[in-house]
């Protein structure tokens, strides 16, 4: 398998995403030749300094790195070697089988949807978190902010991809699927979610269990939970101040430590025809280092496959 890792992308890059290289190089048992994309002449010194071989991985030099203040579409455009860029490039044609960075997220989300398009039958791909659950298992929440407003007909599709992706990814054999609500009975909240609990209930592809409440998240009532991207990201900004809280007041406590961003490493796009990840701007090491896992799981089990098929059945 050939992953490509922007290595400049992210505010602390190109350094941890050496260290997190360096992580999964240690114990890399995935047989995966990882493809860095950045400004070779300031790699090979900080490759040099931790110990990477070169002859274990592929450098693609890349001139330009595009910003985080930079328009997303104009950047793609006009920077075509940039590390994004070129990463969008060697996805689409077929030299690499996944692509991660931790940059510009906009640009790597607008390369998702026209370099790499989505797949047949979807109508709008969509972004998901974990969720840590006290029973110490993982559930999924979805979408968590690239579709701001949706259409009924979205959520139910994003129940199918949060459905396949969390029994091949995290390994759940019948995941169970609710709908984020403001209560429990058929007929609650707004009209989205009126709309869309008919067609969950009549979705042959996912096991639906109904609404769940904002209470109910983190217990083990339900796997996969959809939403709108809006809900969803104002959801996963306040999951993630709780780690951030357990810091700055000093608790230390085993479930809360699982709020850290980088246990998950990044957010796949979900709908796209090959794996793309999306890292937090923040990412040190160890993200990087996860996302180049979760990378090698989407590609050895075949995930955009799966949904390709389960979409067109």
């Amino acid at each position: 398998m050939h992953i490509g890792l922007d290595m400049m992308g992210g505010d602390f890059a190109p350094l941890e995403a050496v260290k997190g290289l360096q992580e999964f190089l240690q114990k890399n048992s995935w047989n995966a030749t990882i493809h860095c994309i950045g400004n070779e002449s300031v790699l090979l010194p900080l490759f040099d300094a931790h110990s990477i071989n070169t002859s274990t991985v592929k450098i693609v030099h890349a001139e330009d790195t595009i910003g985080y203040h930079e328009h997303p579409t104009k950047a793609l455009r006009e920077k075509t070697q940039s590390s994004i860029a070129i990463g969008f490039r060697l996805l689409a044609t077929g030299e690499l089988d996944a692509f991660i960075s931790a940059g510009n997220t906009g640009a790597m989300l607008v390369g998702a949807m026209f370099s790499i398009k989505p797949m047949e039958g979807v109508l709008r791909p969509t972004i998901s978190s974990v969720i840590p659950k006290l029973n110490g298992s993982t559930g999924l929440l979805l979408d968590v902010g690239l579709n701001a407003d949706c259409k009924p007909e979205q959520l139910n599709q994003f129940a199918i991809l949060g459905n396949l992706y969390a029994k091949h990814i995290l390994q759940i054999d019948e995941p169970k699927v609710a709908l984020l609500n403001v209560g429990e009975e058929e007929g609650k909240g707004n009209l989205l979610a009126q709309a869309t609990y008919p067609l969950l209930k009549e979705n042959k592809h996912i096991h639906f269990i109904g609404n769940i409440e904002g209470r109910d998240i983190f217990n083990d009532k339900a796997d996969v939970i959809v939403c709108d991207g809006f809900t969803g990201n104002i959801l996963l900004k306040m999951a993630e101040s709780v780690y951030d809280l357990t810091i700055k007041r000093g608790i230390e406590d085993n479930y809360l430590q699982r709020f850290h961003y980088e246990n998950y490493g990044g957010t796949p796009v979900l709908g796209v025809a090959k794996p793309v990840i999306i890292g937090h701007g923040i990412s040190h090491a160890r993200a990087f280092d996860n996302m180049i896992r979760l990378a090698c799981k989407m590609i050895e089990r075949d995930i955009c496959g799966k949904i390709s098929q389960e979409l067109l059945s």
